[in-house]
């Protein structure tokens, strides 16, 4: 039974009612006295230079206000996304902006522009840009790169690289650009009993965001407002004030509602920088709202590979050695670092003896790529799971077990970082997780169904795991108790939601023993004095954010018996708090209510009212806590907590199927998820960002992709509905989920993320039941598509090479 408050109850988050109704207001719903709009002009080839611009007769068009080319943004570092462009990269890539009363008198000016483009060579796919004199992406000369410690550079293989394997079946494996490796990997390979060594592929595909990144700006006084789409709040402020070209003070942020990011929107991006300095060119609010199609090319997308993995068992099912190799397909800008993921995520789930790691990120004429929940991760789970299986078929052993027997406990190792040394993870329950599922999926009689046929349709059964970091430190907490009694808590990070804003909140309230009905939070809008906070993304909110929102209220707590020692004697120890007021343990009546330490807060000054503050918090928190002195008692610190190693979050999903073996097409009849999160914060919440994970999981195994014509590069599949995502018709009746429900030591009260591994879970545990619906037959790709299904039980050859890439 629990003893907490607040902590592991439902509640209902301040913003629902909002968003039922209507009232919530996302970044196209704002409006500001002499708005107008602008529109944008996107590339329609996948490479090309800019010759010339002829915008003469749509500049003279009424109600047209002025054109923005690139030239009137600065630049950003070598290889990143510009927001306009005189070399677009991609298809849907903006070239420049025009600014009109309306939307349609934009979009008229625009159809009057003429632009000579020059084409230039494009490429999609990762191994042709390698070829020696192969085709590149870029004009700079830059084929390589990633978003931190491999700055854009060239790298080509050699001809014999190419040579010493089947063109399009085997990865030619030329230098790498990073690697590491531990343990003698030969040595152990030759100890197992089963080896496979495979080449793979994982596709890439559209973040999909429900809210296209629309963004409205202005200048005033000094500063510039910026309306948009973010799944961040304060940490999106200093690189979108970067990108003005401002101090983070001078940039007033509001991203009070999100309609979705999945990665894409945590931090700033390059186009919602647009409307800021049409704003600044023609001196007038600007509202730039991206269609459906734009966000198509504007939203990023998820990181694709080629690759190699040889994987190697022992006679019991112990994972002995592995050997990667993941070639990444970036898009046309710097990207995340999805192909590193991969790696780790082996290394730790999997607990290998022994292993080498190699890759390197590779750019192609596609739209940016960026992290899409579980970046890298969540391709390790769709790769690796069903060759675990494959490996328990061969050697006759539970698909349960073998994974139990591989999986990490508290204090496994991972990856060698930098140093070589390999990082250690406070808590891993992924067993428990197991588990769990095991018994409420009822998975020892359900494996029993196992390739049942009822006329063309054939039972599967799966399970799958994943992983992903869940945690940063180092953040700060802010707090401001009035004299009214109320609590408000400030936060900085964005609302994606999942609720965190509000259950992350709770900590200080369970702290401070206060009613939930007497806590406001402040979040959404810069001018509320938000805390320096960890952007919302990487499954890291509830970890970081319980941390600092603790150490803030720890920090008031104490002050609050200080301030009851020096108003009714004694010292600080004598006193405790009951949510309405701190008192004293030998005497209950000798008492001061909540409102009137505010009060006396005020009176003291100094540190108990915010006019004297910690030297090491954030300077974007001193500003905040600065700006509240004097309303109340303020509890602020940063969260200098002991690190014991790296957070880390895992789920298993349990999956039964109907494949019919003459359509290709699949039916799920049953889906549980179970998560190891920690401490539950919000029981529904939680619930409800397991189901949410499941279904993109279920997108990502058997229906997302981008693919583009290989003569002309252009983009095959757009839009929602050829880039189609889960609906209703493509889930069970119902959806089930579970919790393992035990805390990590290095939170002081137990929580860790988990939205990422949700997604990489219930995409393995589909590819692994409709494995097993086959036979066993594994088809090392992503997505798997009823062509590819129908084909192997029609005995025909898959019409695509192993290492086919945006061709499917």
């Amino acid at each position: 039974m629990s003893t907490f408050k607040h902590i592991g109850k439902d509640f209902i988050p301040h913003d629902v009612i909002a968003k039922v109704t209507g009232a919530a207001k996302y970044a196209e719903d704002f409006r500001a006295d002499g708005m107008v709009f602008c529109r944008l002009l996107t590339s329609p080839m996948p490479h090309a230079r800019v010759k010339n611009v002829d915008a003469a007769e749509a500049l003279k068009m009424e109600g047209v206000l002025g054109m923005l080319r690139a030239a009137d943004i600065p630049a950003g570092p070598p290889g990143f996304a510009p927001s306009l462009t005189d070399e677009p990269m991609y298809v849907g890539e903006p070239i420049l902006a025009v600014a009109a009363l309306s939307e349609q008198a934009a979009e008229d000016a625009i159809e009057k522009i003429r632009i000579d483009y020059e084409p230039l060579p494009f490429t999609h796919d990762p191994l042709e840009s390698l070829f020696p004199g192969g085709k590149d992406a870029r004009g700079d000369g830059f084929n390589i790169g990633t978003l931190a410690g491999l700055p854009p550079g060239k790298m080509k293989w050699t001809a014999a690289d190419f040579a010493r394997v089947k063109q399009g079946e085997q990865l030619p494996m030329g230098k790498p650009a990073e690697e590491w490796n531990f343990g003698d990997v030969e040595a152990e390979f030759r100890k197992c009993k089963v080896v496979y060594d495979e080449p793979f592929v994982t596709a890439s595909l559209a973040h999909h965001s429900m809210e296209p990144r629309s963004a409205m700006a202005y200048w005033q006084n000094g500063k510039c407002f910026v309306h948009a789409s973010l799944q961040s709040q304060s940490f999106a402020l200093p690189p979108l004030a970067q990108m003005l070209g401002v101090k983070p003070e001078e940039v007033v942020l509001i991203a009070e509602y999100c309609g979705g990011g999945f990665g894409s929107k945590g931090s700033a991006y390059p186009c919602m920088v647009i409307p800021a300095y049409m704003s600044k060119k023609i001196g007038k609010p600007v509202m730039m709202r991206i269609s459906r199609a734009e966000e198509f090319y504007l939203g990023s997308a998820r990181n694709a590979f080629q690759g190699n993995i040889k994987v190697g068992f022992d006679a019991q099912g112990k994972l002995l050695a592995a050997d990667v190799y993941v070639v990444q397909d970036s898009g046309a800008h710097i990207s995340f670092w999805d192909y590193r993921a991969f790696g780790d995520a082996l290394a730790l789930v999997y607990q290998p003896n022994a292993m080498r790691w190699r890759g390197l990120p590779v750019f192609t004429n596609a739209p940016t790529r960026t992290a899409q929940r579980g970046p890298g991760q969540n391709q390790l789970a769709c790769i690796m799971e069903p060759l675990v299986d494959r490996a328990a078929r061969e050697l006759k052993l539970d698909r349960v077990a073998i994974r139990q027997k591989n999986n990490p406990v508290n204090g496994s190792a991972g990856s060698p970082g930098p140093d070589g040394k390999r990082g250690t993870v406070p808590s891993a329950y992924l067993r428990d997780a197991l588990d769990k599922g095991r018994a409420k999926f009822n998975w020892d009689e359900r494996k029993k169904r196992s390739g049942q046929k009822n006329g063309p349709r054939v039972t599967g059964v799966g399970v799958g795991q994943a992983f992903h970091p869940s945690g940063f430190a180092g953040f700060d907490g802010l707090l401001c108790l009035k004299p009214d009694g109320k609590l408000h808590i400030h936060t900085g990070i964005g609302n994606l939601g999942t609720f965190s804003h509000s259950g992350t909140s709770r900590i200080a309230a369970e702290l401070l023993k206060i009613d939930w009905e007497n806590c406001v939070i402040e979040r959404g809008d810069s001018r509320k004095n938000l805390p320096w906070n960890i952007g919302q993304f990487g499954s890291n909110t509830s970890y970081t954010m319980t941390r600092t929102n603790y150490v803030a209220a720890q920090d008031m707590v104490a002050k609050l018996k200080e301030i009851a020692a020096q108003d009714l004697g004694g010292k600080p120890d004598d006193y405790d708090i009951d949510g309405k007021s701190v008192y004293s343990k030998a005497n209950k009546s000798k008492a001061l209510s909540y409102g009137d330490a505010a009060k006396r807060a005020i009176a003291l000054g100094g540190r108990f009212d915010g006019h004297e503050l910690p030297a090491d918090i954030n300077p974007m928190t001193q500003a905040s806590a600065s700006a509240l002195a004097g309303q109340g008692l303020i509890g602020v610190a940063k969260d200098n907590l002991p690190w014991m190693g790296q957070p880390s979050a895992f789920a298993a999903c349990f999956i039964e199927i109907e494949l019919d073996t003459e359509t290709g097409m699949h039916r799920i009849v049953d889906l549980l998820s179970v998560a190891d999160c920690g401490t539950v914060i919000h029981p529904m919440g939680l619930a409800t960002q397991i189901k949410g994970g499941a279904v993109q999981g279920i997108g990502m195994a058997t229906l997302e992709r981008l693919v583009f014509d290989p003569q002309n590069g252009l983009p095959a599949n757009v839009g929602l509905h050829q880039q189609k995502p889960p609906s209703y018709l493509d889930l069970p009746t119902e959806m089930h989920t579970d919790a393992v429900d035990k805390p990590d030591p290095s939170n002081p009260l137990g929580m860790k993320g988990i939205g990422e591994p949700l997604m990489g879970a219930s995409a393995s545990a589909l590819l692994c039941a409709i494995s097993d619906a086959m036979g066993g037959h594994v088809f090392n790709r992503t997505p798997v598509l009823p062509d590819m299904i129908v084909d192997h039980f029609a005995g025909r050859p898959q019409p695509r090479k192993p290492l086919s890439i945006n061709t499917q």
